[in-house]
């Protein structure tokens, strides 16, 4: 049998009274949501972002002002060699990199035409030479016939005329014989030195002018770095005796070099100016077309503040360090006047003694709270930068 409506509710024995009882309900819910609601909008406590950075402490030290240039191992004299006379090559006698001999044999041409110009000229001088003893001949019967007084003086000039035009023939046509001899001759490219082929401009089958380019000899013995050097460095790079050269296929070994040749005209295309430098006669294992790196150290007669390169900030044209003073960090501009090693050399904008930030400088703002991981102290930074800068040197 079903339990009657109001023996479950009994306190509510009527629809009406339900209602009223639902509305406070939710009236309840609602108030107790508003307080939720309003406790979670509450704003949060602010705290105070301070990040941890690498500074040093700088000081002022004497230092070695060193820059460095790639470049490359070139020789110093190479030739280009081609035919002194046009024609078609026929045979290439040597690759790129064979070493060559002085009178070897490195590219021929087609010496038929000129065989054929030469065998001309070889008869035209037989038949000047012929034409040269008869008349010699004659001169000498004409002679022998005017001392007994049988022809006239007039007669005997005649003859030494005939004689003096057949000779000049004669020459003019060994002349001629001995010009195409060597036109004959040039079919073959010979090499005048000892060197290595650096460079194939033409191959088999092709028909070059005289004086046009094929081959590229590089003359064995002395060898240049050459580097390309800016602008602003002409000056100072004039003034430097201490040139380092390292390889890049052997740092370890350090070569010393000499200035001897620095290009006047910059080239359009790289806008540097080509700088050559003279290695020792004894250099070991250096090969041609090496890559190099080029060091020009000079003593800074004046204390200077070095810093490591992860030190600068680059903020927009301008370089610029993070200064930290009372615990919070601002940006210095400051003047680079070089690089002494793995550091830059700062020539104005900070001094000696304060702090500079070294790590974590691209996360930075002006005022920022910064917390010191380690700073360097200023004795060791010193010393160390002198003895890296004196090795160096050596």
């Amino acid at each position: 049998m079903p339990t009657p409506h109001h023996a479950v509710y009994p306190a509510i024995k009527r629809p009406a009274e339900r209602r009223i009882v639902a509305l406070k309900t939710y009236a309840v819910l609602a108030f107790s949501g508003a307080i939720l609601l309003t406790a979670c909008s509450r704003p949060a406590e602010k705290t105070e972002d301070i990040r941890p950075v690498r500074a040093i402490k700088v000081a002022a030290n004497s230092a070695l002002i060193a820059t460095e240039f790639s470049g490359e191992v070139r020789p110093r004299i190479e030739s280009r060699l081609g035919f002194r006379v046009g024609g078609k090559i026929v045979a290439r006698k040597v690759e790129l990199g064979s070493i060559v001999k002085r009178g070897q044999i490195l590219m021929q041409l087609d010496p038929q035409d000129l065989a054929l110009v030469q065998a001309q000229a070889k008869a035209g001088l037989t038949a000047a030479e012929s034409n040269r003893d008869l008349t010699k001949a004659d001169l000498k019967r004409f002679q022998d016939l005017r001392e007994k007084n049988f022809v006239a003086a007039a007669v005997l000039d005649g003859k030494e005329s005939a004689y003096k035009a057949a000779q000049a023939s004669y020459e003019q046509a060994l002349a001629a014989y001995k010009n195409q001899s060597n036109q004959a001759a040039y079919t073959a490219l010979i090499s005048d030195v000892d060197g290595v082929v650096t460079g194939v401009d033409a191959e088999v089958g092709q028909v070059v002018a005289a004086g046009v380019p094929v081959i590229r000899v590089a003359q064995s013995g002395d060898m240049d770095v050459v580097v390309g050097i800016p602008e602003d460095k002409i000056n100072s790079i004039r003034q430097i005796n201490d040139i380092q050269v390292r390889l890049w296929a052997n740092p370890g070994e350090v070569l010393p070099a000499k200035l001897r040749e620095l290009s006047p005209i910059a080239d359009p295309v790289t806008r540097t100016y080509s700088a050559k430098l003279a290695l020792p006669a004894n250099a070991k294992d250096v090969r041609l077309g090496m890559t190099a790196y080029v060091t020009f150290a000079a003593k800074n007669t004046q204390a200077t503040i070095s810093l490591p390169m992860t030190a600068l900030f680059q903020n927009k044209a301008q370089t610029s360090v993070w200064i930290v003073e009372n615990g919070s960090v601002k940006l210095v501009p400051v003047q680079v006047g070089g690089s002494s090693g793995q550091e830059v050399l700062i020539t104005s904008g900070i001094g000696a003694g304060q702090t500079v930030v070294t790590a974590g400088v691209n996360l930075l703002k002006p005022g920022q709270k910064v917390a010191l991981l380690d700073a360097e102290p200023v004795a060791e930074k010193a010393a160390a930068a002198v003895a890296a800068s004196a090795g160096a040197a050596k």
